[in-house]
């Protein structure tokens, strides 16, 4: 009898794109198309360039492109640069079931798979975007309690693999392999959430690069592991600790994770979301600004407050302030938006944003589902004693309240123009992702990655 392991593998070597629903094919090319959207405008971040330095040390390759730039480099770092460069805005596509960040570790992994070994056709990184997507999801869903290992790097690493295997026509048996290989890399705990740091997304990057590194293993015949993901002391048992794999695995090839994915319609913590929403609406609604608000109260699920409940500092690191409540709505107080640059510069030393995020506080309601994001009420109290509320059971963007098209290319288009060296015009890119299913080779699309001069 197979394992629950095996399984899991099998299901991801045997995907083929003609099994895919037209919904999952929509989502898998919408998604793409958004994830190299953010990875794009992640490479002109100021912490690119400590990163870039650091491992532009660790080979000497020059086969894969950087995502926005002209700069090539090996297959093991450029996985990891681009993986890092799709997280580290806090702005790509998520599961919200699974608190997982699917396309980040996969989709870099993907393309430089196809640059370097190519050709490979668009049914084909279609397939292996959904087995990818797929295993990664499925895990986390397997989870019964909260984040402690940052699950969108530890979960997502094995969904890279997944999404490789498959890419490279691996059966069952060696696609467990790599598994079991990864399983040896997986890193990535949630101390980098709470301190606000950097190394958080590096975690995403870190193992990518492991799953290229978990398959390579595996193609060559390296001796692994059986049950690497249930086994005493596999993934989950060790990661997750209380978990139900076989239930998160019923409908695997009937439904597709990919259809269950949430766009990120806001540069910040995806728990900060539905404060935006709130606090916007209800602007919307009453018309005040920024003076006549005394106190913003967000109350909801405890892993919305676990994950962006954090006070505000008067001059706080990048990814501290996107995962910090109290100034994502200040900057939205200020400016009616949430850009991108509010996260980068003299934009995080604000004084006025600093004064506002001191009105922002946040509470934890009853909700015994550690993974939950929703309900959440948002509260507006002003200055003249008028009390407004507006309440979430749905987070914008998510299945139930998808982005429309425009929405989607306006996001798409403002990252683009964040590109670190010169992109040229988005829309052969995004002809070429409408048209997925139809490209004999993605070649034509990894060339539209680099810089232009």
């Amino acid at each position: 009898m197979l394992s629950l392991d095996a399984k899991l593998a099998q299901h991801a070597a045997s995907v083929r794109a003609e099994q895919l629903s037209p919904e999952a094919i929509e989502n898998a090319k919408i998604f793409l198309l958004d994830s190299i959207g953010v990875g794009i405008a992640g490479g002109s971040t100021p912490e690119i360039t400590p990163l870039l330095a650091a491992v532009s040390q660790w080979g000497t390759g020059h086969e894969i492109t950087l995502w926005g730039r002209k700069t090539r480099l090996s297959a093991t770092q450029a996985v990891l640069v681009n993986a890092y460069q799709v997280h580290c805005q806090e702005f790509d596509c998520l599961h919200e079931g699974a608190v997982l960040h699917a396309m980040a570790t996969l989709l870099p992994v993907l393309l430089a798979e196809a640059q370097l070994r190519g050709p490979v056709s668009g049914c084909a990184l279609l397939a292996a975007i959904a087995a990818g997507v797929d295993v990664s999801c499925t895990i986390g869903m397997a989870s019964k309690l909260g984040l402690r290992f940052f699950r969108p790097a530890a979960s997502g690493g094995f969904g890279a693999v997944a999404g490789l295997a498959n890419l490279r026509g691996f059966d069952a048996e060696t696609t467990l392999a790599a598994f079991g290989h990864q399983l040896a890399q997986v890193s990535g705990t949630m101390q980098a959430h709470t301190e606000g740091s950097v190394v958080l997304p590096l975690q995403i990057g870190v193992n990518a690069r492991a799953a290229f590194q978990s398959c390579d293993l595996a193609q060559a015949g390296f001796p692994s592991l059986q049950t690497p993901l249930t086994g005493r002391f596999g993934y989950l048992p060790m990661f997750e600790t209380e978990w139900d794999l076989e239930s998160a695995m019923q409908g695997l090839g009937e439904r597709w994770r990919l259809t269950e994915l949430s766009h990120k319609p806001y540069p910040s913590g995806r728990a900060t979301h539905g404060g935006i929403e709130g606090l916007s609406i209800l602007r919307q609604r009453s018309g005040f600004v920024a003076t006549d608000v005394a106190e913003i109260i967000v109350r909801g699920p405890s892993l919305l407050n676990h994950l962006v409940n954090r006070p505000g500092l008067e001059t706080p690191t990048p990814n501290y302030a996107r995962l910090c409540m109290p100034f994502v709505l200040a900057k939205v107080l200020q400016h009616g938006e949430l850009d991108p640059m509010h996260f980068r510069g003299q934009a995080l030393s604000d004084p006025a944003t600093y004064a506002l995020s001191l009105k922002v506080r946040m509470e934890k309601d009853d909700n015994p589902n550690p993974n939950a994001l929703v309900p959440q009420q948002v509260t507006v109290k002003l200055t003249d004693g008028t009390v407004l509320q507006h309440s979430i059971d749905a987070m914008l963007a998510s299945p139930r309240r998808p982005l429309s098209r425009e929405a989607q290319l306006r996001k798409f288009n403002r990252c683009w123009a964040l590109s670190a060296e010169p992109m040229g015009s988005p829309e052969p890119l995004i002809d070429l992702i409408d048209d997925l299913e139809n490209c004999s080779d993605v070649g034509q699309l990894i060339t539209r990655l680099a810089a232009t001069n």
